[in-house]
């Protein structure tokens, strides 16, 4: 899945779902006047293509590759019929979905109510915890249209935490050297879908790599 795939686009029907190992997809709402912000991101956390999971066919918004990588795609008609057997596949996938639901709803209330350094903050980490290593491939055009903001706000937020010893910044690569001065400068909102995520998890009854063996097996 290399960066800038567009996986779904808006109103296309889900034909296949994708479970990411190393790519991270970011789910983006689509303005008429083509304007986007991001709703939700997932990596090897989650899934591309729950509205399938929900009863839709299609999706509203648009899912695009913001971290080259790789997934396991499975046609839709075989996770469907997975899914509609019960059992433990389908509560795993029925928990992501929550989890999925909470990111959204959560963001939703960043964006109105925290700050753009907040803002940057939760999403420097929620990509981190989706990729391994502490480098990340971020421009700031990126985070901006990300984030629904100015290219400016995000640059002047860039130095500030570059200034502060929390990244560096050169060339469209952001490099993590404070990931707890990090969670100290961002808002609640990435304690709370980190937290909802392990909840749910826990939840599930399994950690991510034994559920996932889990799935791959019943699909056989």
């Amino acid at each position: 899945m290399p960066f800038g795939q567009v996986v779904y686009d808006a109103g296309s029907p889900v034909t296949h779902v994708y479970f990411p190992t190393t790519a991270v997809v970011s789910m983006l709402v689509l303005m008429a006047n083509g304007d986007c912000a991001e709703a939700a991101t997932i990596g090897n956390d989650g899934v591309v293509g729950v509205p399938l999971m929900l009863g839709g066919m299609s999706t509203i918004g648009r899912a695009v590759v913001q971290v080259g990588g790789h997934a396991y795609r499975l046609k839709s008609e075989v996770v469907t019929e997975t899914f509609n057997r019960g059992g433990a596949a389908m509560h795993l996938l029925l928990c992501y979905s929550q989890t999925l639901l909470t990111q959204m709803a959560q963001n939703a209330a960043c964006n109105r109510h925290h700050t753009v350094d907040q803002q940057v903050c939760r999403l420097i980490l929620m990509n981190l915890d989706r990729v391994k290593g502490n480098l990340l491939q971020l421009t700031q055009e990126l985070l901006a249209g990300k984030l629904g903001v100015r290219r400016e706000s995000v640059t002047e937020v860039a130095l500030a935490l570059q200034r502060a010893g929390l990244i560096r910044y050169a060339r469209g690569s952001i490099e993590v050297l404070d990931r707890d001065g990090l969670e100290q400068r961002a808002c609640e909102c990435y304690g709370v879908v980190k937290g909802e995520s392990l909840r749910l998890l826990q939840l599930a009854g399994t950690n991510q790599s034994s559920t996932w063996n889990k799935y791959r097996t019943s699909i056989r």
